[in-house]
């Protein structure tokens, strides 16, 4: 595979948590970034505006809509590798417009294969999600575990994932489906489970959350851009492989907290209140990856500790007060990417 140096490539959900750290990691591989960004009228530009001013001035940004195919295909025409982002991820939201979640991350995803295909591209990155797993049945999760939506975010993400899959099988499109766990990191949603521990644990001593016991796999977000680069650039990679990274670990919501409290070197105590915000039954228990296959075919394998990682999370809270904390507590099922 080429490397990324002077490549057209086209990031959908760039101005995201994660899509604003692998438009920053792509411009330093020289990468000529293209940007889809969802229309807006104040032309706002996400996590994108945290990003140093010279690196912004070297993004060409296009808007649009996933759910607008013409809008798909501009932006992709040109491109030689695709990295799909773009996607509604709010769970509790999705119970609430299944309509809007299915037409933008399993229409738009279609709109994204058609568009790559059109356009000749060497390599598409379809985003997957480990909540395709539900509750662990056993672990660690293999790419073999079955997939059960316990949402209808992670039927949408199933449904995204089959049709690159068959885009793969029927028309040889050069896709890889890479399924991250847990992403954490700086510019994270501060409904996420570990913003909301972090911004609590700095203004305190008292931590409220609902459900601490579930397990998850956390990833720190430079981790998996570097399994997004990797996936883009491995050789001999068949059309429609599925590659899962995650660190192999798992830690429960309350381990979470344990450890902030030793990056502060201060007690926290946790008051747990049950704001359900999902139907008790698609709760999400554990998670725990595999990432015996990355390795293997990636030569990828992650770097960031958990405690490091949290002490990265902590120094950029810190520095950047005027980050929106919600107050309402958050359980670790509301977001995962």
């Amino acid at each position: 595979m080429q490397p990324l140096d002077g490549t057209p490539v086209l990031v959908t959900g760039a101005a995201g948590f994660i899509g604003s750290h692998l438009v920053e990691r792509l411009l330093s591989e020289g990468a000529h970034v293209r940007a889809f960004l969802r229309y807006d009228s104040q032309n706002r530009l996400g996590r994108l505006t945290e990003l140093p001013e010279s690196d912004r001035a070297r993004i060409t940004i296009v808007r649009g809509d996933l759910k607008d195919p013409e809008a798909v295909r501009r932006a992709a025409s040109g491109c030689e590798v695709v990295f799909h982002l773009g996607a509604l991820i709010a769970i509790p939201f999705s119970y609430q417009n299944p309509t809007d979640y299915v037409q933008t991350n399993v229409v738009g995803t279609l709109h994204v294969l058609n568009a790559c295909r059109d356009a000749g591209v060497r390599r598409l990155i379809q985003t997957s999600t480990s909540e395709v797993y539900g509750t662990a049945r056993q672990v660690p999760i293999t790419l073999s575990h079955p997939r059960q939506a316990q949402s209808p975010y992670a039927a949408s993400k199933i449904a995204a994932d089959a049709l690159a899959e068959s885009y793969a099988r029927a028309y040889d499109l050069p896709v890889v489906i890479l399924r991250p766990f847990n992403t954490y990191g700086p510019r994270q949603s501060p409904r996420a489970v570990i913003p909301t521990i972090v911004s609590q644990a700095l203004k305190g001593e008292t931590v409220r959350l609902g459900s601490i016991h579930p397990t998850r796999d956390f990833l720190y977000v430079s981790d998996t851009v570097s399994g997004f680069i990797a996936a883009a650039t491995a050789p001999d990679l068949p059309p429609g492989i599925e590659l899962q990274i995650g660190t192999g670990s798992e830690s429960s919501v309350e381990d979470v907290v344990r450890s902030v409290a030793d990056c502060l070197g201060k007690p926290l105590q946790i008051i747990c209140e049950d704001h359900r915000v999902r139907p008790a039954g698609s709760e999400v228990e554990r998670l725990l990856c595999d990432p015996g296959e990355a390795r293997r075919r990636l030569n990828w394998s992650p770097t960031v500790t958990l405690k490091d990682g949290l002490r990265r999370v902590i120094d950029w809270m810190t520095k950047s007060p005027a980050t929106p904390v919600d107050e309402a507590p958050v359980d670790v099922h509301s977001y995962i990417v």
